[in-house]
């Protein structure tokens, strides 16, 4: 018989150098989870990718056990690693620099899993969105 879901946790946390600080601690303690369990679990999983921020989604059960999944880095974060700098603080005042084509199908198909199509033409037009809302150009 497969174990009750009690509830779904999304966090997004830095790769490898997770703490029982917040957002972690507080999120894993009102359920009543192990938190050190989860940070040893989710540090060693993630430690080939330190550095970026990573959403993960952790399924709590009844019988205060979890499992988690890691997913690909925001989009943003993505666009960030590509132009080497923050996104503009006025985007479509400031530009904050441009990524080619190239790059965005790039991010859109190291993304696609986590994306709601199938279709990589879509996916680098959701790139492209996050972009300019960035101050960041696609050419």
């Amino acid at each position: 018989m497969p174990k009750k879901v009690k509830t779904l946790i999304k966090l997004n946390i830095p790769a490898g150098s997770a703490t029982p600080a917040p957002p972690v601690g507080p999120a894993l303690g009102q359920h009543g989870l192990p938190i050190m369990e989860f940070v040893k679990a989710f540090n060693d999983k993630t430690a080939d990718k330190k550095g970026t921020i990573l959403p993960v989604v952790i399924t709590v059960f009844e019988d205060r056990t979890f499992s988690f999944i890691t997913k690909q880095p925001p989009i943003s974060e993505m666009i960030k690693k590509a132009i080497g700098r923050a996104g503009s603080q006025k985007p479509g005042k400031e530009p904050a620099g441009n990524i080619s084509l190239e790059q965005a199908k790039k991010i859109a198909t190291d993304k696609l899993e986590d994306l709601n199509t199938t279709d990589v033409d879509q996916a680098v037009k959701i790139v492209a969105g996050v972009a300019r809302s960035m101050g960041v150009t696609v050419k």
